[in-house]
């Protein structure tokens, strides 16, 4: 009778986890005390970090810099500056992270100007105003989905071992038992399907506010600079029309490296 003590522990892993996802879902959902105003409009940054957070924002101010003959990305996966002169204070980080030479790898800067200074102040920024997630809301989140992931994998090691542990002389099959082992599997893949629809889109960057202001943000009819920078800020680098930069931006350069 060793399986009910294997499902009683399945059972409760899979229930605390489960709920344990709930409750930071509900917290991360839950109205800031600070809504955002009804006639704001978000700039390229702000729609680049909710979209796609630290690493989107950093994309489209490389992408922006090249447009601009700021700086010149390379297929090769390099960044050169071309003016050293940084227009705001992200361009002004990317120009630091490629540091004195002007020249640095695409992909130590993107990673550089992600974790910069400018990049924590854009973050800060739209959490008081109500249209990002708090990083702490985001990490509970992510944990309690990691803790229902591993409740199901668990829940499928015990009832491997249930299966291992079963008298082989008793005429029951072992189907009847392993049967209550799927209730909790159940429970866990479930709310792990939920999560996936209902949740992760508000705890990766967005709020439910700022999602809102993602969704009407308009790219524009012209065809212009504009238009194209919002594209690449809301879709990221696959927006991008030129397939070598697009590219680039995407891997660093590695997949010319390769082919080399």
């Amino acid at each position: 009778m060793f399986w009910v003590l294997f499902l009683l522990v399945a059972w409760t892993v899979a229930g605390v986890s489960c709920a344990r996802l709930c409750f930071a879902a509900v917290e991360a959902a839950r109205p800031t005390p600070r809504r955002a105003d009804a006639g704001r409009q978000l700039s390229l940054y702000e729609a680049a970090f909710l979209a796609g957070g630290p690493h989107r924002v950093a994309e489209l101010t490389l992408f922006s810099m090249h447009r601009r003959r700021r700086l010149l990305l390379a297929h090769t996966g390099w960044a050169t500056v071309v003016d050293p002169e940084g227009e705001d204070e992200l361009e002004r980080s990317v120009i630091g992270a490629i540091g004195p030479a002007g020249q640095a790898r695409i992909a130590t800067v993107r990673s550089a100007a992600s974790a910069a200074d400018s990049m924590r102040t854009l973050s800060d920024r739209l959490v008081r105003a109500g249209l990002a997630v708090p990083d702490a809301q985001r990490s509970q989140v992510a944990s309690a989905v990691r803790a229902v992931q591993g409740s199901a994998v668990l829940t499928l090691a015990l009832a491997a071992l249930t299966l291992l542990t079963l008298p082989q002389d008793q005429t029951q099959p072992p189907a009847p038992v392993l049967s209550w082992f799927a209730l909790p599997l159940l429970l866990a893949l479930g709310s792990l399907a939920i999560a996936r629809i209902e949740v992760l889109p508000y705890t990766r960057w967005a709020s439910p506010d700022g999602r809102r202001l993602l969704c009407s943000l308009a790219p524009g009819t012209d065809g212009g600079e504009r238009a194209l920078l919002t594209a690449v800020a809301v879709g990221g680098v696959h927006a991008i029309d030129d397939p070598a930069l697009r590219a680039v931006l995407s891997d660093g350069g590695r997949r010319a490296q390769r082919g080399r």
